[in-house]
């Protein structure tokens, strides 16, 4: 069931789309930055044509339950309808970020995000290598909006909507975007940041239109000139190009550690807890190493004025 305002995002959206990879396949051979190859391109196409299957035969069942909750909605949607549909945008992009965060603290989430991440490439097409399986999953967030009194197909519809702009800002040709933009709206910049496998870069940037959510509630990070950024994650598949394993990669890894893990806590760690959890220590979650990166700069800055200190000083005896 895909309302008629749905097909007509996708009649103007794939057009779109066609014509700004295209031309960024161009600019990238001409200009050699070498942005695409043939074998991650092809995965890209691959993730989201697997994604809408997914979707498609699971459309039904996440309809249901959002009519459902839209019979036991708590109030209905604003009447006018400019308010409408700005409050439902802002709403959806909450949703989204709420969802997205999940994605990152959750190692079992994380095992479908995954896919969207692995690609040590970065350009327009990467923004259509999906989660494969998140439509199992997606609607969940978007119930509460439903009993706020914002119908099931204004959602999916204002989601669709939201994914074009999403998918536009993967792109490494816009470097930065006026400073006004960049204070409220996800960037390219901004979203290089979120698709980095620095320790520095993990989790941060993940907001789908507006970057508010991130400043809000601290998973913003700007991107810095002195730490380029390095796409993909920290500890790429082995074999990234197959059709089952590249997507189900990170769920085996789950199912090996779960094995060894001594213990239920431990084993349910593995599973619930934010990736890159151990219960010896063995690997580090993106905070940890975070905090060990602060920690190590610290002693750095300190170190560096410790031995410039006594060459100032030597400097001003001299021109005494």
């Amino acid at each position: 069931m895909i309302s008629s305002a749905e097909k007509l995002v996708v009649l103007f959206s794939v057009p779109l789309y066609t014509a700004v990879i295209l031309l960024e396949i161009a600019m990238s051979n001409w200009k050699m930055k070498g942005f695409y190859s043939w074998k991650e391109t092809l995965m890209n196409l691959y993730m989201t044509l697997a994604n809408m299957g997914v979707d498609v035969l699971f459309r039904g069942v996440y309809l249901l339950a959002l009519f459902l909750a839209w019979e036991y909605r708590l109030t209905d949607g604003p009447e006018n309808l400019v308010l409408y549909w700005l409050t439902l945008f802002i709403l959806e992009d909450l949703a989204f970020y709420a969802e997205h965060r999940m994605d990152h603290s959750s190692r079992i989430f994380w095992a479908v995000h995954v896919t969207h991440h692995s690609s040590p490439e970065f350009n327009l097409s990467t923004g259509f290598r999906s989660s494969v399986l998140q439509p199992l999953y997606r609607f969940v967030y978007f119930m509460p909006i439903v009993f706020l009194g914002y119908q099931p197909m204004d959602i999916l519809l204002m989601f669709s909507v939201t994914q074009i702009y999403g998918i536009l800002v993967h792109t490494q040709f816009i470097r930065k975007m006026p400073a006004w933009f960049e204070a409220v709206f996800v960037s390219p910049s901004h979203h290089r940041v979120h698709h980095a496998s620095n320790v520095l870069y993990l989790d941060k940037n993940m907001g789908m239109a507006l970057i508010i959510w991130d400043k809000l509630f601290g998973t913003f990070q700007a991107e810095e000139e002195e730490e380029p950024v390095k796409f993909g994650i920290t500890k790429m598949p082995e074999e990234p190009h197959h059709p089952v394993k590249s997507v189900t990669h990170e769920f085996r890894n789950i199912f090996r550690d779960v094995a060894a893990a001594p213990g239920l806590k431990a084993k349910l760690g593995y599973v619930f807890r934010p990736p890159g959890w151990s219960h010896d220590g063995s690997s580090k979650t993106s905070r940890q190493l975070q905090e060990e990166l602060q920690i190590q700069k610290r002693l750095e800055k300190d170190l560096k004025d410790v031995f410039e200190r006594p060459l100032a000083g030597h400097s001003e005896m001299q021109e005494s």
